[in-house]
């Protein structure tokens, strides 16, 4: 578009002396830029109102770009080398394509305003549905015979004239409805005389015959010739530019009379975002507002955090306060400590009382809404935070969220915070070094000597080898594309070809065409294939769409990966290392908030899976069969290791009685609880498992040993574990709780969601499109996953209440229905009239009726307790079966089977 001398070079006449070092380029698209369609036509660009100044040096060479309509020879045009050429637009900004034609096939304007289009354009771009009416015969009002604009104007569907909205009789307001049409007055009146007159029908007239010839096509419409002569003079044919631009937006957005001005922007338009689709009609508030009396009213004293009130000291002022509380440089310049300092300030001039009763000993404080106190400074980050921090930064640069996810120890807020310090350290770095050693010194820019020189020009563009050519291939190289060996330069290759390197037809062509011929590879060379290059875009596209770019010579060298991608067993998801572990021995792969693994950071590396661990340990059973799974064959146990480190079923954890069980099996059994639930560690309850879990068959193996569980949408019942091979959804689901059974239900809060937390596992033939169910690895804002919210808020074991043998006792003692010593000081025991029912198979407290165990009778809930409603247990509770697990005891002793009993807890 034009040569630009340097930035810094003056401007004016005392500017063009200076050697040019900039141009300015306009940009043009290839259409798979842009979009995934294939497009065969290497040949073909999309034209853009897009520029850009670049380096002078960045200049390859010359090539044509032209309209189909200035071709008359495409299939001539296309084989001539750097000959391209376009017929759409691309804008980058509202990712839209729109039609380019020329200003002279523009018809429907006023001679005034078609005359300074064509003066100025020489192609015109618009949306493809306003070109009929842009190519159109000028339209006029017939009734004012003026100028008919698209958007003010409605046209008759019977005798097809056109009329101003205003000027009809009543005025429209609005155009007609898509699919509906409007009529004048005079065809309406006359379209009522036929049907009164019963002549409706309209005559068709027979249309004439066409007769077909034999002569010759006229020129331009057969095989066109090849005229060299033509070809050069379509290259040099003169292209009208206004302000370096030969086309400006004409469309459905644009007043006609606005092109007269020459300040008007030329760019594409899209329709304004006003009106009831995109704001939202709120009603006025009324007035006065009376504000509830338990609601404090906002911007008061009491909802305002007061930041800083000193104002009117001196600078003199604040050091000497600042000299009196520390003495440390690098502490009077921190920003949190002075931060804190004004806050403490502020506090005391509030209060009235005197600066010298400011302390900055104790470095924390007490805020609002939180319960623990919160430090000035935050713990200083380790060497090996610092590095796998700024690891993150060359990684993914300012995107903070990625960056916490590859320093797992840090919270949120703390990355925050060291982001800022760390950025203003950098720039600290930079202005000492500035003020130790100067800025640097300016390039000198070159100047013609006279102006002979300057009319002569420069010779400018780095020369082909500048990285693009291989100067030294392997031993025997081979084309990615063609396979060919002999060539006289081989060229760089994109990624995705068997190899990396080109012959020089095939890099030439993939530099000015991004068109490669790949010649297909044999059955056994398994090998990518080179069609990922349709997918990859041009570098240095201004768009935010798409990710990956395509270079226009050689593609940029892949980043050095600086952390270590490990996929997850449990959900199948990648991650850094220290996020994901793996084990040293066995290789085991998961989620550290999956198995409650606390690592030092140190000792990623090191890290060993519990079983591996207890192999050198010894501490619970060498048997690492679940307790709550069937019994592995001996087949099964030849295995090494056992179980396998392919499946998460190889994550274990210790029982109270040294045995072990599957991570997910402890989890998801109701009964059973954590001593420790942060670590998940020993679990307890085994022998509190009903017996009907432990006596129901497998639907899905067959088995009737180990403890079954229910499925959350079906009656199928299944062990935990051959639910997980069998592919069926693990996950947890939050259930709102009514207000009130709020103070006797665990309330938790994960994502935002704040209810009570359900295990779920579900039959994977189930629909869950309309169930939010979070992943067993899926983790809240804090890093914490959802198995671990779960855990600490319902899985942990009483330890506050009794040590770890007492607990065990008192289980033992609930099973055999031995009272405590708390109920024999009592010679008649009160009876427990439960207000709540509850399944006492099933726990469910949703029933349409309950029923009793003891005699099946209708259970009616009663504010106080009658004879009736005894039971005959020991204990004086009402024992109760939901109408599930009622009815379905009735079909078990019709059928025969035997009732299993139930142990009473």
């Amino acid at each position: 578009m034009e040569f630009l001398p340097p930035a810094d070079a003056p401007k004016g006449a005392a500017g063009r002396n200076f050697l040019y070092t900039r141009v300015r380029l306009a940009w043009y698209y290839r259409p798979s830029d842009v979009s995934d369609r294939p497009v065969a036509d290497s040949r073909l660009l999309l034209a853009a109102i897009y520029s850009e100044v670049c380096d002078i040096n960045q200049l390859r060479a010359k090539c044509h770009v032209v309209h189909r309509d200035k071709i008359s020879d495409l299939s001539g045009w296309k084989k001539r080398p750097d000959r391209f050429y376009f017929n759409r637009l691309f804008d980058p900004y509202i990712k839209r394509e729109f039609e380019v034609i020329p200003a002279r096939d523009v018809r429907n304007l006023p001679d005034n305003i078609r005359e300074v289009l064509i003066s100025r354009y020489e192609y015109v771009v618009a949306e493809k549905e306003v070109i009929p009416d842009l190519t159109d015969q000028i339209r006029l009002c017939d009734s004012c015979s003026e100028w008919c604009p698209s958007p003010e104007t409605v046209q008759c569907d019977r005798c097809k004239r056109f009329f101003h909205m205003h000027c009809v009789q009543p005025p429209l307001l609005a155009k007609p409805t898509r699919g509906y049409g409007w009529t004048c007055a005079p065809c309406s009146k006359k379209h009522e005389e036929e049907v009164d007159s019963h002549e409706v029908r309209p005559v068709v007239s027979a249309a004439p015959k066409v007769l077909k010839s034999n002569a010759p096509p006229a020129r331009g419409r057969g095989r066109p010739r090849k005229d060299k002569s033509l070809a050069d003079k379509q290259e040099s044919f003169p292209v009208k530019h206004f302000k370096m631009w030969p086309f400006r937006y004409f469309g459905q957005y644009t007043v006609a009379e606005d092109t007269l001005d020459e300040e008007d922007l030329i760019f594409p338009r899209t329709a304004t975002r006003q009106g009831p689709k995109y704001q939202a009609n709120v009603p006025l508030a009324p007035d006065p507002y009376n504000y509830p009396p338990d609601i404090e009213e906002r911007g008061g004293d009491s909802t305002v955090e007061v930041l800083g009130v000193i104002n009117s000291l001196t600078d003199a002022e604040v050091e000497a306060c600042k000299k009196g509380l520390s003495n440390d440089p690098e502490v009077k310049s921190s920003v949190d400590w002075l931060t804190e300092l004004i806050r403490r300030y502020s506090d005391a001039a509030l209060a009235a009382r005197p600066f010298t009763s400011v302390n900055m000993k104790y470095l924390s404080r007490l805020e609002k809404w939180k319960k623990n106190e919160t430090p000035v400074f935050d713990k200083p980050f380790s060497h090996e935070e610092i590095v796998a921090f700024e690891d993150a930064i060359a990684l993914h640069g300012p995107e903070l969220r990625a960056v916490r996810d590859e320093v797992p120890n840090r919270s949120m807020p703390e990355i925050v915070r060291f982001y800022g310090h760390w950025k203003s350290g950098k720039l600290g770095e930079e202005n000492r070094r500035l003020r130790r050693h100067g800025p640097p010194p300016k390039p000198i820019n070159k100047q013609y000597e006279s102006a002979a020189e300057r009319e002569e020009g420069i010779h400018v563009g780095l020369s082909d080898d500048e990285g693009s050519i291989v100067a030294q291939p392997s031993k025997s190289p081979s084309c990615g594309a063609c396979r060919t060996r002999e060539t006289t330069t081989w060229w760089k290759a994109p990624k995705g070809l068997p190899t990396n390197v080109l012959c020089d037809q095939c890099g030439s062509n993939w530099r000015r065409y991004a068109d490669l011929n790949v010649r297909p590879l044999r059955a056994e060379d398994a090998l990518p294939s080179s069609k990922s290059k349709a997918i990859e875009k041009r570098e240095g596209t201004p768009l935010t769409g798409p990710s990956t770019k395509r270079a226009r010579s050689t593609p940029p060298p892949a980043a050095p990966s600086a952390v270590t991608l490990l996929k997850c067993l449990a959900c199948s998801k990648t991650g850094p290392l220290g996020k994901v572990l793996k084990c040293k021995k066995c290789h085991l792969r998961v989620h550290a908030g999956a198995v409650g693994a606390t690592v030092d950071p140190a000792q990623l590396d090191n890290w060993t899976c519990e079983l591996c661990e207890n192999e050198e340990t010894l501490e619970a059973s060498i048997n690492h069969d679940c307790l709550l799974c069937p019994r592995a064959g001996p087949e099964e146990r030849r295995m090494k290791p056992w179980p396998p480190s392919d499946t998460l079923l190889r994550a274990c954890k210790p029982t109270e009685g040294q045995g072990w069980t599957h991570v997910i099996c402890a989890v998801f059994t109701p009964e059973l609880t954590f001593t420790d639930a942060a670590r998940l560690r020993l679990v307890e309850g085994m022998s509190t498992i009903t017996r009907h879990r432990w006596t129901t068959k497998c639907c899905l193996c067959g088995e009737i040993e180990g403890a079954v569980i229910k499925c959350n949408d079906c009656p199928k019942e299944f062990h935990i574990s051959c639910a997980w091979k069998q592919g069926h959804k693990f996950g947890f689901e939050i259930q709102p709780v009514k207000s009130s059974r709020r103070d006797t239900t665990i309330i938790t809060t994960f994502k935002g969601e704040t209810g009570s937390m359900h295990a779920i596992i579900s039959c994977k033939d189930h629909d869950r499109t309309k169930r939010d169910i979070y992943d067993i690895c899926e983790s809240n804002e804090g890093g914490e996953t959802a198995l671990q919210v779960y855990c600490q808020a319902y899985k942990q074991a009483p330890v506050s209440t009794a040590h770890g043998l007492l607990r065990k006792a008192r289980r033992l003692d609930n099973i055999l229905n031995i009272r405590s010593e708390g109920s024999t000081t009592s010679s008649t025991p009160d009876l427990i009239i439960s207000t709540d029912p509850e399944c006492c198979e099933c726990k469910s407290h949703f029933s349409p009726a309950f029923y009793r165990a003891d005699n099946g009778e209708l259970y009616i809930e009663s504010s106080t307790p009658s004879s009736s409603s005894m039971s005959p247990a020991s204990d004086g509770k009402d024992y109760l079966y939901c109408h599930r697990c009622h009815f379905g005891r009735l079909e078990e002793r019709a059928n025969g089977s035997k009732a299993m009993g139930m142990m009473v807890s």
